[in-house]
């Protein structure tokens, strides 16, 4: 008999050579290409994390990137306690590498961190060049960043317990067009893929909106009519897993509050990986924290917030 996966992926759209989206032809104008419009600029990328000490117990520590014209910042935080905040912004950052203690509900938190060589492209998150450690009641808990410096392993080293970590949920915030491009990894074990998401309108040639999801630069997703087809859902079958895509662009046609100083609206698209055992669709806010029994079934969960300005 057909596993369940098997059966599944027969019915999901597979990422395949046979739907490019690396060109663009005036006769087929949803196939498009990055190099052909300026993306929107990613603001904040918020990731949270579930790490599991030697001793068995788990903690939450969520890693808020944050970056626009005046501001740049990181933020780290344990549940609803801020563990450290550090203003990053060129003009005003003056201690680029350091240490910081925190003591909570009897844990003891230690965070060692070095963005002095930290390079940005155009987003919130540093691309290369720097590392935060986080050490949690003398494990080390957390390391992100790509700096092996000896500085680093020595910390390492000093600690004889070395927990385990795994990212549960990433979210990016983009303003401005409807280009967004970003890249994305569904699980600890698989490939960095890029995603594009892109919505064509009227402005281009086109009768009716159009929203188009590329990843690896193939179409996986492409809905016509988008005033109508606003909230939707379509399962992938991506690096032998099976992915939930939704997208809720309901506010970019209809704002509630076209005075609230947000634009024309935010778009949500969510991601989400899953077993073949579990068919429930799902949403943000079933994503609860501390809900052990059910991690598994959780899988990875990637959310873009896009806002048109």
């Amino acid at each position: 008999m057909m596993d369940l996966i098997s059966c599944y992926s027969q019915y999901a759209v597979q990422v395949s050579e046979s739907s490019s989206c690396s060109s663009y032809t005036p006769s087929n104008p949803c196939i498009i290409s990055p190099n052909n419009f300026i993306p929107s600029t990613q603001t904040t990328v918020n990731s949270l994390y579930k790490i599991t000490l030697s001793s068995g117990d788990h903690h939450f520590i969520t890693v808020t990137w944050h970056r626009n014209a005046t501001t740049q910042f990181l933020h780290i935080n344990s549940g609803d306690n801020s563990l450290f905040r550090l203003n990053t912004h060129s003009g005003f950052f003056r201690k680029k590498k350091g240490t910081k203690w925190f003591e909570t509900h009897e844990s003891k938190f230690e965070i060692y961190y070095d963005l002095s060589s930290a390079q940005y492209a155009a987003g919130a998150e540093p691309v290369e060049g720097y590392y935060v450690l986080i050490v949690i009641n003398s494990d080390v808990g957390l390391l992100i960043g790509d700096m092996t410096e000896e500085t680093t392993v020595k910390r390492i080293k000093t600690h004889k317990q070395i927990g385990k970590f795994s990212l549960v949920s990433r979210k990016e915030y983009f303003s401005g067009n409807t280009l967004y491009t970003t890249k994305a990894k569904f699980s600890d074990a698989g490939n960095w893929h890029d995603v594009m998401i892109r919505c064509t309108g009227e402005n281009e040639g086109l009768k009716h909106p159009v929203l188009q999801v590329c990843i690896d630069k193939r179409v996986v997703i492409r809905v016509k009519r988008l005033q109508w087809n606003f909230r939707g859902n379509q399962t992938i079958f991506l690096d032998g897993l099976l992915v939930d895509l939704m997208w809720d662009v309901h506010d970019w046609f209809f704002n509630s509050d076209p005075g609230s100083g947000s634009g024309s609206g935010h778009a949500v698209f969510m991601f989400r990986t899953r077993s073949g055992l579990d068919s429930r669709l799902w949403l943000e806010e079933k994503i609860v924290k501390g809900d052990d029994d059910d991690d598994e079934k959780k899988g990875f969960s990637f959310f873009i917030y896009a806002t048109k300005s």
